[in-house]
């Protein structure tokens, strides 16, 4: 195993984003049109907060029952992404190694990180990205 590894070897950068003014609504159906469970929240390519999945569920009935539409449609209208994401998000720049980087994961108990080169977006990496990496060690 490389102990230098650079965590842009294995970050995503085919990346969904979403804006401060777009809605719950359309973050959901990113997230399952994706099937992704973070999604970087931006204002041009600057990150400003980070939204998962689990955030959306908390403030929802997602996933109960497809009768429960409404209501989801319902809470959505009541708060936005920046109501609801995490604001004081960590970033990685890519040159950060794959070790930092799971290191900051497991201390913090994030499972996702964005990866950030002069103030930009450049990627995104997850615990998912991690484990396909020492299962390819192997």
């Amino acid at each position: 195993m490389k102990k230098r590894t650079p965590v842009s070897e294995i970050m995503s950068t085919d990346l969904v984003t979403l804006n401060s003014t777009d809605t719950l609504e359309a973050a959901e159906k990113l997230f399952k049109k994706h099937k992704i469970k973070h999604i970087p929240v931006v204002n041009n390519k600057e990150i400003i907060g980070m939204l998962s999945y689990s955030d959306i569920l908390r403030i929802s009935f997602a996933d109960v029952s497809d009768d429960e539409k409404s209501i989801d449609a319902f809470v959505y209208d009541l708060f936005t992404i920046p109501q609801v994401m995490a604001k004081n998000v960590f970033m990685v720049p890519p040159y950060a190694t794959i070790k930092e980087v799971a290191e900051l994961l497991a201390k913090k108990s994030f499972h996702a990180l964005p990866v950030v080169e002069d103030n930009e977006l450049v990627g995104i990496v997850t615990t998912t990205d991690l484990i396909k990496y020492l299962i390819a060690q192997y």
